[in-house]
């Protein structure tokens, strides 16, 4: 690559500066002005390839993350373990189901999130396992109550309470008695009576039926007719 350059030229004369020079006069024995100057001569220096210093490249700075806030809930290292297997029934056995736990495929679409155990008015409920009383209340006209068991919470309505917010029970405690068909708001198994038993772990729902001891299985032998 070649790059032209011109070549420095002569510096002024010092009367430039402040008096205007006089055109140039024709020479002696000639009637024609005397030549211009010519253009200064041009200069040709080869040049390296060019490369512009440039800052060698500096690894970007990543900007930390803020420091996460504190959950109001502890995490599930700090909760109780959950009492050990089996449970017992809520209701006097035997029980009788009469509807299925059927969780949704999505969390905001319809589904049973717990079991329904047929009931009769004021049948005595009781805590399945040891824990505590979280709520004791009607919620939309119906008597809810929510007992916690460490990492587990289960649910039981319609059921007229008990035992009071915060009380402690242990297996078999009388947390409520079942209501009846006549209220503000009557159970979903209207118009038979029914306690509805429901199971959480966090935001999951789980089968309350698996809290408790799988049935006893007796194979009969089968005889030839007669």
């Amino acid at each position: 690559m070649i790059l032209f350059l011109p070549a420095p030229l002569p510096p002024p004369p010092a009367s430039s500066l402040s008096v205007l020079s006089a055109p140039a006069l024709p020479a002696p024995g000639s009637a024609f002005p005397a030549p211009r100057s010519a253009p200064p001569p041009l200069l040709l220096l080869p040049s390296a390839p060019f490369s512009p210093a440039l800052p060698p490249p500096t690894a970007s700075r990543r900007v930390p993350a803020p420091p996460a806030r504190p959950r109001s809930a502890p995490p599930p290292s700090a909760l109780p373990a959950a009492p050990p297997l089996p449970w017992r029934w809520p209701l006097p056995p035997p029980a009788r189901v009469v509807r299925l736990f059927a969780p949704p495929s999505a969390p905001w679409l319809p589904g049973h999130r717990g079991v329904d155990l047929a009931a009769r008015p004021g049948l005595p409920v009781r805590a399945p396992a040891p824990g505590r009383v979280a709520f004791a209340r009607d919620l939309a006209g119906r008597g809810v109550i929510t007992l916690t068991h460490g990492p587990l919470r289960t649910t039981y309505e319609p059921v007229l309470p008990a035992v009071p917010s915060g009380a402690t029970v242990t297996t078999g405690t009388v947390i409520g008695t079942v209501i009846g068909t006549v209220q503000p708001a009557p159970s979903h198994c209207h118009p038979e009576t029914c306690l509805h038993w429901g199971l959480r772990r966090a935001d999951a729902y789980l089968d309350p039926l698996s809290l408790l001891a799988p049935p006893k299985i007796r194979l009969l032998p089968r005889w030839p007719p007669p």
